[in-house]
């Protein structure tokens, strides 16, 4: 990440959570990586992460990012690392720890090709403003998705289970990640990230680089 892009975050976010939205609804964006283009349709239902999202990207944080973590049939993860974030924030604790409050929608699963937000451990589940990433998964059948509701103690709707043993995802973050966007075009570019060579720290043996354009909805 540029350092001086995150300060400049640092410096607006709590300004940013003041502002009404001013982005129309239904904004999508693009990821254009060295292995083709995705476009991502954000979700009107999550507003504080679309417009973060749109607010970052806006102020060069994802300018030549790479998707740094993957690992296949579960997530491909982009921006910064976990451990980048959480030596940061140790090394100056004395400074303002960003979090966005989590949005977690019943309504906005981890289906295959869906965009949610990486965190770390905190209780609030809120998220980090530099890391994303886009769900991969797998099928499910009946019984393992009978055995992820026993484990976390809730009902998958049926909706949702038909989707997750027809098209695939992953069940089990339900509840605990915020879902913000979905693949609209490109999901066998996304495929293909997921697909790649990795060592063993789940970091691509080949850089999968990426920016990010917003669209207007002329554009998409």
């Amino acid at each position: 990440m540029n350092i001086s892009a995150f300060k400049l975050i640092a410096l607006t976010l709590p300004l940013l959570f003041g502002l009404q939205t001013a982005f129309a609804q239904s904004i999508s964006v693009r990821f254009v990586t060295n292995k083709g283009d995705i476009t991502i349709m954000l979700y009107d239902e999550t507003p504080q992460h679309r417009d973060m999202f749109l607010n970052v990207v806006k102020q060069g944080l994802y300018k030549n990012a790479e998707f740094n973590r993957v690992i296949k049939d579960f997530v491909s993860q982009g921006g910064e690392l976990d451990d980048t974030i959480l030596n940061r924030e140790k090394r100056h604790p004395k400074k303002f720890v960003i979090r966005l409050p989590a949005e977690i929608k019943p309504n906005l699963f981890h289906k295959r090709g869906a965009l949610g937000a990486g965190r770390d451990d905190n209780p609030e589940k809120g998220s980090y403003i530099s890391q994303i990433y886009l769900v991969a998964g797998k099928k499910f059948s009946d019984a393992q998705l009978d055995a992820i509701e026993q484990k976390k103690g809730r009902k998958i709707p049926s909706a949702q289970r038909e989707v997750y043993k027809t098209i695939g995802g992953v069940p089990h973050l339900d509840g605990d990640y915020t879902i913000f966007g979905e693949i609209t075009q490109g999901l066998e570019i996304a495929d293909a990230i997921n697909s790649v060579a990795t060592d063993q720290n789940d970091v691509p043996l080949s850089p999968v680089v990426f920016n990010i354009i917003i669209l207007s909805k002329v554009d998409y």
